[in-house]
């Protein structure tokens, strides 16, 4: 059974959002990538979503863009990764965890084998960053089967079907955007117009809207808040601390320069993106 319902009904209780960080899987070892896990966990992380390396990730920009280069690098791939999230599983029974995959990898894995795996392993949900809810009715299918929530991105300005289909389709949550483009905190989330993005998927009714793209400081944290929506992901930032502590080039494996350093730095900028989504 899904985490996500138990974790959305306590943070209601206590009138706070949910804070998502997202890191990619095996960045930029497997050991180091439970560590920062662990780190993010440790810093109040309320869930995760965690990437699937993909050699083209054409939703990200290019901070994530590189962290799914080094976890290649590493040789890291689906069953690896997988392994990595068994042993937060392990380790965190209660704690929601979601994937970021890109379509082929479960297409070429072959859907129904591809969502058995991700339940073994101990996830709740696959978010499909290029695969629209138009064509997701196969993603869908075996997903339900698998008992995993299946999650669709809700882009803006979209068409009025779009969003009732994001809306009817998405278990667990739902994936706004806040911007158009692709992920980076290069371009920060505009705190305007936000409440007319959550507005017009709740109106569709579905699963807790969560805001991602470009949420890398407490403000815009608090501003999805206020906005109306169940909680904040954010990605570019957490993964741009993680590539800043890597030394080594391509093709060979990164190591990390200072690991206390950064699983300290991991911890302080969780614990500060939380404490925003209680303001």
């Amino acid at each position: 059974m899904s985490r996500y319902p138990a974790l959305f009904t306590r943070l209601n209780s206590t009138g706070e959002g949910a804070f998502v960080p997202f890191v990619m899987l095996g960045d930029p070892t497997e050991d180091d990538s439970v560590a920062i896990i662990e780190a993010l966990i440790a810093g109040g992380a309320d869930a995760l979503e965690l990437g699937v390396p993909f050699s083209d990730p054409v939703a990200d920009g290019p901070t994530i863009q590189a962290a799914h280069i080094r976890a290649l690098d590493a040789h890291i791939d689906v069953d690896t990764a997988l392994r990595i999230v068994r042993r937060i599983r392990d380790a965190h029974p209660e704690l929601p965890i979601g994937l970021l995959i890109y379509g082929n990898v479960p297409f070429a894995r072959g859907l129904d084998s591809f969502y058995a795996d991700v339940a073994a392993a101990g996830a709740d949900s696959v978010l499909l960053p290029d695969i629209p809810v138009r064509e997701g009715r196969d993603f869908i299918a075996a997903a339900d089967a698998a008992g995993i929530d299946q999650i669709f991105i809700a882009p803006p300005h979209a068409s009025e079907a779009t969003l009732e289909g994001v809306a009817a389709n998405s278990r667990g949550y739902i994936y706004a955007v806040s911007r158009v483009g692709v992920t980076g905190a290069e371009h920060a989330s505009s705190t305007d117009g936000l409440k007319e993005v959550v507005d017009n998927l709740t109106r569709f009714g579905g699963a807790p809207v969560i805001l991602g793209f470009g949420i890398s400081r407490p403000k815009h944290v608090a501003a999805a808040i206020d906005a109306g929506a169940a909680g904040a992901i954010s990605g570019s930032a957490v993964t741009d601390i993680v590539a800043k502590h890597c030394v080594g080039t391509s093709p060979a494996p990164r190591t990390i320069d200072d690991r206390d350093a950064l699983l300290t730095e991991l911890t302080e900028f969780v614990s500060t993106m939380k404490a925003a989504t209680r303001a």
